[in-house]
């Protein structure tokens, strides 16, 4: 199986991907989908892309892949049966514990777990594929030797183009921290695409958060060696005429056509940084696009003069293209096509642009007729005419009947030419239409009434090749919000420096291959702690899960932030608690656990029992690459970094090593508030630990021991 799987914003992009040769288009529903600023479709609209793709053999899932809170739960379920009843061919979903429940509820609806869900190795995998998912999208971090290994599970799910996160999926709370808007509800707001500044030399001023378009062109190959299913481009938030080039592009590579042309018709569509490979073959260096942040098409030359004015030599264009012009690889201008001449084209530009710049063709007007690309598939039937007869088709042994019984013809007989005319007009149907037509007798068949037949035959081989049955599920009512058994205390932190005792301590090593490191926590936990617990990241790679089991032992339970920290505390017969990296938000989900923390976005009155988030360091992403773009030769190793943004603020930036050095991302300001039981207090960033500690049970002392702070989602939870 080679799936080729196109992103569709709404119906119309959708119907392209399919007449380009998507074989399989996913799609957001108008609520609970993870791009919420797309138009996405209704439920008139999704019924008509299922059975446009069904028509042509292609599949369309459904993205229903936000997080779901318990006051949600029943319209989600509705949604959801809704969905399933209108023949979507799978349902993706990121919460893989409600999953869980609704499979054993409706085993019949397929489901995918998104890439939101982090899966990234065998041990997510095999718990995903436990929960009842047949598939699953995998986090764009995946190293091909773990997507190899994953393939050998389940059906697996890749992402082959398009825009790239930067923090590890489902683990990005920037959006939802500085301005409100949930990534994990569909509304990221994109601020790692804003300029940023590391104080301590590592970067100029640039988009340092920023990220190259995916694009792995033909190292596809390696895909398919390694048994990936599904090959998945990104975008439903981009234009018609970028999905109708990226179907191409790898419609070319999977079938051998014209991949050179396709790929200029991708570049000029949407391009951000000249590409990158992807993480999925190592980082490379143009993983990350500091210079340029947004689109930058394709390079057709550098600019000259002449007595009237600019031009880019050697290049060909057209009324309504336009051009950003780049110099040392930043943007300075853009200019607009103003005329052909025998040397190139003449450009119209708005800025102060210099000879030898280079000029980039950002929106190519010949590319619209992408969008307009109809694709037909043949259909062929047996028509029959008699007197005193209703007219009939036979398509694929079903009999269609018309309505009105043809009379005798007085004059002017009707005609195989006049049948095969009107039979022609196949209006909004895709078809190619190739009809055996028998008339028997002399009869006669009003204009009106063969169009009437004609707009019947072909309504019901429409839906002949389109509708498909369903199971009829009822929905079940969702387990009650019981609340759980509440928590004690429990303090997170790589150095400890504050006194006192607490009943759980969560380490996180600044490297998990450093025994001293070890050595000195449980020296502390030893004085300060009822039970300990090793931070495992959501993140893992077989050689990580190495380090994790190695240094497992000596710890009570394990304190993991994704799927693969279950089946790993189960081989290694430690308690699980599920950290914030699961995302919790529901009765359903807490309802399988026993050790559990609250999502960092829900309010304090939506979160019963367990653990919650409470004070200190409050981390917003995970970097699973080198922001510093892999310099190891020239680089100081330390701990910690500053990065600033545009308005001042200072976020600090969090090294750590395991097989390799991954880097967090915490708040410009601390977490401040108040939980009796069940509080988390994180201090991986804070130095004033004992103070912190202290006040803990004090609002106001509490602000106090911070130079900013923030309550969070503490008092009102996302929307």
């Amino acid at each position: 199986m080679k799936e080729l799987l196109a992103p569709a914003g709404d119906k119309a992009t959708a119907i392209c991907a399919v007449n380009h040769g998507a074989d399989a288009v996913y799609v957001g529903y108008s609520s609970f989908s993870a791009r919420a600023s797309a138009v996405n479709c209704g439920e008139e609209e999704l019924a008509e892309v299922i059975r446009y793709a069904h028509f042509f053999g292609a599949k369309v899932y459904v993205a229903m892949n936000t997080i779901v809170k318990d006051g949600e739960l029943d319209d989600f379920l509705a949604v959801f049966l809704k969905v399933y009843r209108l023949g979507a061919d799978a349902i993706i979903m990121q919460d893989v514990l409600l999953g869980k429940y609704l499979h054993e509820k409706y085993p019949d609806v397929c489901l995918h777990l998104s890439t939101q869900a982090g899966v990234n190795n065998a041990d997510g995998a095999r718990f995903a594929k436990e929960c009842g998912f047949s598939r699953v999208i995998l986090a764009r971090e995946t190293p091909l030797s773990e997507i190899a290994a994953i393939a050998s599970i389940m059906e697996t799910e890749v992402f082959v183009q398009g825009a790239l996160c930067t923090c590890f999926s489902g683990q990005c709370y920037f959006s939802s921290f500085v301005g409100g808007n949930s990534g994990n509800r569909g509304r990221c707001k994109q601020p790692c695409r804003k300029k940023y500044t590391y104080l301590d030399g590592k970067s100029e001023t640039g988009y340092a958060l920023s990220l190259a378009d995916l694009c792995v062109g033909k190292k596809i190959d390696e895909l398919i060696a390694a048994g990936v299913s599904s090959f998945k481009i990104e975008g439903r938030m981009r234009r018609v005429e970028y999905v109708a080039a990226a179907v191409r592009y790898y419609r070319a590579l999977l079938d051998g056509g014209d991949e050179k042309k396709a790929f200029q018709e991708l570049r000029r569509s949407y391009n951000r940084g000249n590409y990158t490979v992807g993480l999925a073959f190592g980082q490379d260096n143009n993983f990350i696009s500091d210079r340029v942040q947004g689109h930058i098409g394709e390079k057709i030359g550098v600019l000259v003069r002449d007595g009237k004015g600019w031009l880019c030599r050697g290049a060909h264009g057209r009324e309504g293209d336009g051009y950003k012009i780049l110099r040392g690889g930043e943007e300075v201008c853009g200019a607009f096509f103003q005329s052909e001449t025998p040397f190139g084209i003449r450009l119209s530009v708005n800025g102060n642009a210099k000879v030898g710049d280079e000029v980039y063709i950002t929106t190519d007007s010949s590319l619209s007729t992408l969008a307009s690309h109809q694709r037909r598939r043949k259909i062929a039937f047996i028509l029959h005419f008699a007197a005193e007869e209703v007219p009939t088709a036979v398509y694929r042994g079903e009999r269609i009947s018309g309505d009105e019984i043809l009379q005798a013809a007085l004059g002017r007989p009707l005609s195989e030419e006049e049948v095969a005319a009107c039979f022609a007009k196949t209006g909004d149907y895709p078809f190619e239409p190739e009809a055996e037509i028998c008339i028997e007798n002399a009869c006669f068949a009003p204009k009106s009434a063969l169009n009437a037949f004609r707009r019947k035959v072909y309504a019901e081989i429409y839906r002949l090749e389109t509708e498909r049955s369903v199971q009829d599920y009822r929905p079940s009512p969702f387990p009650g919000n019981e609340a759980k058994n509440s928590a004690g205390t429990a303090v997170m932190g790589s150095e400890f420096l504050f006194s006192g005792k607490t009943e759980l301590l969560i380490f996180k090593p600044f490297d998990y291959a450093d025994g001293k490191e070890f050595s000195d926590f449980f020296a502390f936990a030893s004085a300060h702690a009822e039970r300990t617990a090793l931070w495992v990241p959501a993140f893992l790679t077989d050689a990580d899960r190495a380090l994790i089991v190695r240094a497992a032992e000596k710890f009570d339970a394990l304190y993991c932030e994704g799927l693969c920290g279950i089946p790993l505390s189960r081989e290694l017969g430690k308690e699980m608690i599920a950290g914030t990296g699961f995302n919790l938000t529901n009765a359903v989900q807490v309802g399988q656990l026993q050790e559990f923390v609250w999502s960092k976005e829900l309010s304090e009155r939506e979160q019963r029992g367990g653990y919650a988030l409470t004070a200190g360091s409050l981390k917003l992403m995970d970097l699973i690459y080198c922001p510093f773009k892999k310099r190891c030769e020239s680089c100081d190793r330390k701990h910690f970094y500053k990065l600033k943004d545009e308005t001042g603020r200072v976020f600090l930036v969090r090294r750590y090593r395991m097989s390799s050095c991954r880097f967090e991302l915490y708040n410009c300001a601390e977490l401040v508030g108040l939980r009796k039981e069940g509080a988390l207090f994180d201090f991986s960033t804070v130095e004033n630990q004992d103070e912190v500690w202290k006040s803990r049970a004090e609002l106001n002392s509490l602000k106090a021991c911070f130079a900013s702070y923030t309550a969070g989602h503490s008092v009102r939870s996302v929307l």
